[in-house]
C-alpha cells in the first residue's frame, strides 16, 4: 500500500514541477502578447491606414443556432467608412474593397438562406453565393474553400468559421500585418461564448479561452507562429497557390494548422494578430461536448504529436489532488494540503492574466472559478484523444492516419466515393 501512497505523490510532485514551469512560460508568453498587442492597438490609429481590397471566405453548412447574428457581424464592419475618411475609392474593378463569398453544397442550404437574407440588408458590400457540391475530399470545408477561391475578386483573402463574431474593426485589425510584404498568413486567438447549455458549455467554453491560448503564449518563447486558426485564416491569393490552391490539403483534417505550417516552410511569415475574436459553443450537453473536445485534441494529436503528448503535464489541479491524496495517506497533510492550494491558485492565475490580458475576456471572474475545474478533466480529454484515430465530423466518421490527413471509415457511403472519384478525374 505504502508503495501506492508514495506513487501518488511522487507522481502528483513531479506534475506540479512540470506544470507550475508551464505556467511560468504561459506568463511571460503573455506578458510578450500583450505589449506586442498594444502596440498594435497604437498602430491602428496611424495614418495613412493600410486597406487593402479584402475577399472574405464564408463556408457554411446549415443554420446553426446564431448564425444570423455571426454572419450580421462581418457586414458590420467599419471598414469601407475608414477607406472613404482616407480618400480612397470603395470599390476596385466594380466590386466593393470588402467582398463576402458564401458557399454551401447546395442552394437550398439553411446557411445560405440566411446569409442572403442578411446580405440583402447591405447592398453597398458585393456578396457572392458558391455552391460546391457533394464534397469530392475527405474535408468538405476546404472543398468550399476551392470553390470559393475560383471567384474571388480580390487577392487578400480571409477565411473564418461560421460561429464566430467579430467588432466592427476586426478587419482593420487583421489586415495590419500584411503592410509587410514578407507576412504570408496572420490568425488570431478567440474567446469561448456559450450560446446554450449550462456547465459543460461554459467548460468547454474556458478551455478555448484559457488552455488553447495559454498553449500558444507558452509556444510563441519556443518558436516563432508556424500555424493558423480556424476561427480567422488571413493569406495571400500566390501563398495559396504556391501550395497547389486549397484542394492540395483537402485530405488534412487540420486545415487551418495545414495552411499556417505549409506557408511558414515555404519562408513566408506566419502573424498571431493581438486582436481575439468571439467563438460560439454550440454543444449544450456533456457527450456532444466531449465529443467536440477529442476530436479537437484529436487533430492536434496528429498535427503535432510532440507538442500534443506533452500536453499532459500542463495539467496542475490533477496533479495536485494526486499529491494531496498521496500525502494525506502519508501522514502528510501540511504538505498535501499546499500541493493542492496551490494547484487551484495557480491556474486562477493563469486564467486571470490569459483571460484578461491576452483574449480580453469579458467574464473573467468566471474564467478563474471555472478553469480549475476545466483543468481538472482535462487529462480525460487528452487520455481519449490517443484512445482510437476516430472523429465524427457533420455526420460522417473518418479515421485519422499519419501526418494529420483523415479518410471516410469503409462503407461510409458509396455515392462520396463516386462523387469523390469524379472529382478527382476532373482536377487531373
Amino acid at each position: 500500500m505504502s508503495t501506492m501512497q508514495w506513487g501518488l505523490l511522487v507522481v502528483g510532485l513531479f506534475g506540479l514541477v512540470t506544470s507550475s514551469v508551464f505556467l511560468g512560460m504561459v506568463l511571460i508568453g503573455a506578458r510578450r502578447f500583450r505589449r506586442e498587442a498594444m502596440q498594435e492597438d497604437s498602430r491602428l490609429g496611424e495614418r495613412p491606414e493600410f486597406l487593402p481590397a479584402i475577399s472574405l471566405f464564408k463556408p457554411l453548412h446549415g443554420d446553426e443556432v446564431g448564425l444570423e447574428a455571426n454572419l450580421r457581424t462581418f457586414f458590420e464592419q467599419d471598414y469601407l467608412q475608414h477607406v472613404t475618411a482616407a480618400g480612397g475609392a470603395t470599390e476596385e474593378n466594380g466590386v466593393s474593397r470588402v467582398e463576402l463569398l458564401f458557399c454551401a453544397r447546395n442552394e437550398s442550404d439553411g446557411g445560405l438562406e440566411v446569409a442572403r437574407r442578411v446580405a440583402a440588408e447591405f447592398p453597398e458590400i458585393t456578396t457572392k453565393f458558391v455552391t460546391s457540391g457533394a464534397p469530392w475530399a475527405s474535408n468538405a470545408k476546404v472543398c468550399s474553400l476551392a470553390a470559393m477561391a475560383k471567384v474571388a475578386t480580390h487577392d487578400l483573402w480571409a477565411i473564418s468559421d461560421s460561429d464566430v463574431r467579430v467588432t466592427p474593426d476586426y478587419l482593420r485589425r487583421i489586415v495590419m500585418p500584411f503592410a509587410d510584404a514578407k507576412v504570408g498568413c496572420a490568425t488570431c486567438l478567440y474567446r469561448g461564448v456559450v450560446v446554450k447549455g449550462g456547465l459543460w458549455s461554459q467548460l468547454e467554453a474556458v478551455g478555448m479561452t484559457v488552455e488553447m491560448s495559454s498553449g500558444i503564449c507558452a509556444d510563441s518563447l519556443i518558436e516563432p507562429v508556424r500555424f493558423a486558426l480556424g476561427p480567422t485564416m488571413v493569406t495571400r491569393r500566390e501563398r495559396v497557390e504556391e501550395l497547389g490552391g486549397f484542394e492540395s490539403m483537402a485530405e488534412y483534417c487540420a486545415d487551418d494548422y495545414v495552411l499556417g505550417n505549409w506557408i511558414a516552410k515555404n519562408g513566408h511569415k506566419v502573424v498571431l494578430s493581438g486582436h481575439a475574436i468571439d467563438h460560439m459553443v454550440l454543444q449544450a450537453d456533456f457527450v456532444d461536448s466531449m465529443k467536440h473536445q477529442v476530436r479537437w485534441m484529436k487533430s492536434t494529436r496528429f498535427s503535432r504529436p510532440k507538442g500534443h503528448l506533452g500536453t499532459g503535464l500542463t495539467f496542475g489541479v490533477p496533479f495536485g489532488v494526486m499529491a494531496w491524496a498521496g500525502a494525506l495517506m502519508l501522514g502528510m497533510p501540511v504538505l498535501g494540503w499546499c500541493a493542492l492550494v496551490g494547484s487551484v491558485l495557480g491556474r486562477s492565475i493563469q486564467a486571470w492574466v490569459v483571460g484578461k490580458y491576452v483574449v480580453r475576456e469579458k467574464r473573467i471572474w468566471s474564467a478563474i472559478v471555472l478553469f480549475p475545474v476545466r483543468d481538472l478533466i482535462g487529462p480525460l480529454i487528452w487520455a481519449l484523444s490517443y484512445a482510437s484515430n476516430r472523429i465524427q465530423w457533420r455526420g460522417e466518421v473518418y479515421e485519422l492516419v499519419e501526418g494529420g490527413m483523415m479518410r471516410p471509415v469503409e462503407g461510409r457511403s458509396a455515392s462520396f466515393a463516386t462523387t469523390r472519384l469524379a472529382s478527382d478525374h476532373e482536377r487531373r
